[in-house]
Formats: structure tokens, C-alpha cells, sequence
């Protein structure tokens, strides 16, 4: 599991061709819904150390984030080779982000 949000220049047909299961995570270090976001993430990763976790930083001009429509942080997008399956926006707890994980996973 990554645990810095990084600047990245990953383009959407890039992140559209991963293989296998994978976790988009846009939000901010700064921003403290995604840093309250953290330990329920850490404990759901805990059983899917396998799936591809990318933090991505989002703000303005930031492209990848507007190609997926963020509007609140964090924003998790679940994919299945490519494809969005499903999506969670500040999780709470692990549960829901487990529920993504298997989604993608199975």
C-alpha cells in the first residue's frame, strides 16, 4: 500500500491498460479527510497486498482527476483490468473499501 500521495503523470490511457486488479486513490497530504481516510485503509490493504495501489495527488490541472470526475478527497477508484468497478469517497471505515477490493479481486 502507498502511503504518500505523489505527483504523477500517469495519463488515463496509461492507468486504461493496467492488467489485474488496481486502486486509484486521489486526494492531498494536506487534506485531512485523507488523512483520517489512512488507518481504514491500511487495515483493508492488510488482506490485498497483491492489488496495485497508486496515490495519486489531485488538485487543479491535474488531468487524471478530472478524467475520473473527483470532486471530493479522498476518492477511491476500484479497477478490474482497466475498467472502473466501482468507486468509494471518504471511506469511514475498512469496510467499504474491502467491499471494493473484492470486487476488483474476484
Amino acid at each position: 500500500m502507498e502511503t504518500t500521495y505523489a505527483h504523477t503523470d500517469l495519463t488515463r490511457a496509461e492507468v486504461d491498460r493496467w492488467p489485474g486488479a488496481a486502486v486509484l486513490e486521489f486526494g492531498a497530504n494536506w487534506c485531512g479527510h485523507c488523512q483520517a481516510a489512512q488507518p481504514p485503509l491500511k487495515e483493508a490493504f492488510s488482506s490485498f497486498a497483491g492489488v496495485r495501489h497508486a496515490k495519486v495527488e489531485d488538485g487543479p490541472g491535474r488531468h487524471l482527476g478530472r478524467s475520473y470526475r473527483v470532486k471530493l478527497w479522498p476518492t477511491l477508484i476500484f479497477l478490474k483490468d482497466g475498467v472502473e468497478v466501482a468507486r468509494e469517497v471518504r471511506p469511514a471505515s475498512a469496510e467499504p473499501i474491502r467491499a471494493g477490493l473484492q470486487r476488483i479481486v474476484s
